[in-house]
């Protein structure tokens, strides 16, 4: 979720919210999990809702019953094994957790919810309304949808992959309530003093003696104007609750988060904090350290509440999760937090969504994340190249100034909030994306992310109503088309596809296992870019050039961004590159790994050439022979 970003972390920054309430540690599983070692992975984002969607009507504003809904259940074996084919490690289900739909579910004892307070038809998956049970959406038999994801879960596991689902702890819905959580659960806000702005033991934020006023905007209406029992331009809140982004107004602008309340994690109103900051030198120490520093530490009410739904999920057999807008939650409470989920599963899965570069190392190092997006730089330039808005060579320091951090900066180009790869406004064709993810894939040791259809090239030109084109709607039933030409009617053989798009999805499959496969891929790096941009004659603007390297592998990686041009130049590898690698004089046999072609690397004066012709937006991944 990342509407209105700039203004949301500045508010960010001067609040955040709640705190202390003694709450005991729970006891730890004691079963021993041996921790895995740091390697590459592949994450593919699934939004769960449109995934096994067969319904091609994409009707702007259309119900289940027009537009059709995916469930759990098609995720079926064939589904997940060719999947996994692809090179996934991880499968993140996006939009899992009970949120907010228009959508009679009354007869399973779920309340309805009112469209003033919802965006979309479906609903946003970043306002969730019970953190303890599941979509009805998403179920066969809505009455049993706990059961049936489980079993999704086992079925992932059984066919290689490891499952992500989404935390949200900076807001939940309005209406937030469970009817699931488990006994002695106390819901968010049951026990919260309504008549302050902010108390230490409060969940949420208060704006005392104000009831909330539903937003108004002459340029939308709720379902589109469609006439529901519910839509009346009221929702009763007294009195009203700050809103998700941060908002202090009884009513809220059309643009703010009015969906979802924020929650208190102790930063009072003026910014300052209501519990124990970590000591220093505590970013040096593991999350084992971390854990022991809050046991029998007075914490916000808050922390302990959205502790025991990470360790809920966990225990149904969740192994990681996606945080929506983390950095707007302090890292003491990832630490907190963070360091509890690794002692029951050290190998769980941390992935958050943080935007400022300024705080990346405290969100790791302080927070105890895995890995964190790598958007606002690595993906950022790599749309400005694509775009013909900057070079590529930045793209050199960029890996170099976060050195330290490299590997826990997760790449992607493609995912439920950004515009697709493929969409005329990104990079105007599948093709053209082609580059962009082999630099991506490759540049680092970190994991890398594609989103479903990516592979196939959608392009997101579904307009769903509330969800505009560029992006695939999260807030409506659609269809996806190339994904569903992919999909062929459940046989998930690809046998609706275009000759292209098959290409296409051969390309990814054959780039992300060799991610998975390629030792070199976790070692070295070094630019080759600024010798070859300033010495090398027909280096054209678009080309980019980097090694990857350990004692067991020597990886040398060339692509052109050009979607025009060909580039035939003598590629130069310098004299610390021939060095590093102890290259005596002589000619060396290099092997393309996506698609198998041979050149040859002559060194001469303790310095490496190749000729090469790069063809409009090829690339080349050449392994050295030894």
């Amino acid at each position: 979720m990342k509407t209105n970003i700039l203004v949301v972390l500045a508010i960010s920054c001067s609040l955040t919210a709640t705190f202390a309430q003694k709450n005991p540690n729970p006891v730890m599983n004691p079963k021993t999990v041996v921790e895995e070692q740091p390697k590459k992975a592949v994450v593919y984002q699934v939004f769960t809702r449109l995934f096994g969607n067969k319904n091609q009507t994409n009707k702007p504003w259309g119900t289940i019953e027009e537009n059709g809904v995916g469930k759990f259940s098609d995720f079926t074996d064939k589904a997940l094994q060719e999947i996994k084919k692809l090179g996934v490690t991880h499968i993140w289900y996006t939009g899992v957790p009970h949120h907010d739909v228009i959508r009679d579910y009354t007869k399973f004892g779920i309340s309805n919810d009112d469209p003033d307070v919802v965006k979309g038809r479906a609903g946003s998956p970043y306002a969730v309304k019970d953190y303890y049970n599941v979509n009805p959406d998403l179920a066969d038999n809505p009455a049993k949808r706990l059961e049936e994801f489980q079993a999704l879960i086992v079925r992932s596991h059984k066919n290689g992959l490891k499952v992500l689902i989404d935390i949200v702890p900076n807001h939940v819905a309005r209406n937030y309530h469970s009817i699931s959580k488990p006994k002695g659960v106390h819901d968010l806000g049951a026990d919260d003093d309504t008549s302050v702005e902010f108390s230490r033991n409060n969940d949420f934020y208060y704006i005392p003696g104000k009831a909330f006023e539903v937003p108004t905007s002459d340029s939308y209406k709720p379902l589109n104007g469609e006439k529901n029992p519910l839509a009346d331009g009221k929702f009763t809140e007294f009195p009203a609750k700050w809103t998700g982004n941060g908002s202090r107004n009884p009513k809220p602008d059309i643009n703010d988060w009015y969906e979802t309340v924020k929650v208190n994690y102790g930063i009072r109103p003026d910014g300052t904090k209501e519990f124990d900051e970590l000591p220093a030198g505590f970013d040096k120490k593991d999350y084992k350290e971390h854990y022991a520093f809050w046991q029998g530490k007075m914490v916000p009410s808050s922390w302990p509440k959205f502790r025991d739904i990470a360790l809920y999920w966990l225990d149904k057999g969740v192994d990681g999760f996606r945080y929506d807008m983390a950095e707007m939650v302090p890292y003491e409470f990832w630490s907190y937090m963070n360091s509890a989920i690794k002692m029951k599963n050290p190998n769980a899965f941390l992935l958050a969504e943080v935007y400022n570069p300024n705080e990346y190392r405290n969100y790791i190092n302080l927070g105890k994340m895995d890995y964190l997006y790598d958007k606002v730089e690595t993906y950022d330039h790599l749309k400005a190249v694509i775009q013909g808005k900057q070079v590529p060579d930045g793209l050199s320091d960029i890996r170099e100034h976060m050195e330290d951090i490299e590997h826990h900066m997760l790449h992607f180009l493609d995912n439920h909030d950004e515009q697709r790869l493929a969409c005329h406004e990104f990079a105007g064709t599948p093709e053209r994306g082609k580059p962009l993810m082999v630099v991506s894939a490759t540049i680092s040791s970190a994991p890398t992310m594609i989103y479903f259809g990516q592979e196939v090239g959608e392009a997101g030109t579904v307009d769903g109503g509330f969800g505009k084109p560029t992006r695939t709607s999260i807030f409506d039933y659609v269809g996806v088309p190339n994904h569903q030409r992919w999909m062929n009617g459940g046989k998930f053989d690809g046998g609706k596809l275009s000759q292209s798009e098959k290409d296409l999805r051969d390309f990814y499959a054959r780039l992300l296992n060799l991610t998975l496969q390629s030792d070199a891929l976790t070692g070295q790096f070094i630019s080759i870019q600024y010798p070859n941009r300033r010495f090398t004659e027909h280096y054209d603007n678009g080309m980019y050039s980097f090694v990857r390297y350990t004692d067991k592998e020597k990886l040398i990686i060339v692509t052109n961004f050009s979607s025009e041009t060909t580039s035939n130049f003598e590629l130069k590898l310098p004299e610390n590159v021939i060095k590093e690698w102890n290259l005596a004089e002589g000619t060396y046999k290099v092997k393309d790994q996506l698609y198998g072609s041979m050149a040859n690397l002559v060194v001469s004066h303790h310095e490496g050439t190749i000729q090469l012709s790069v063809k409009p937006s090829e690339s080349f991944i050449f392994k050295l022979i030894p």
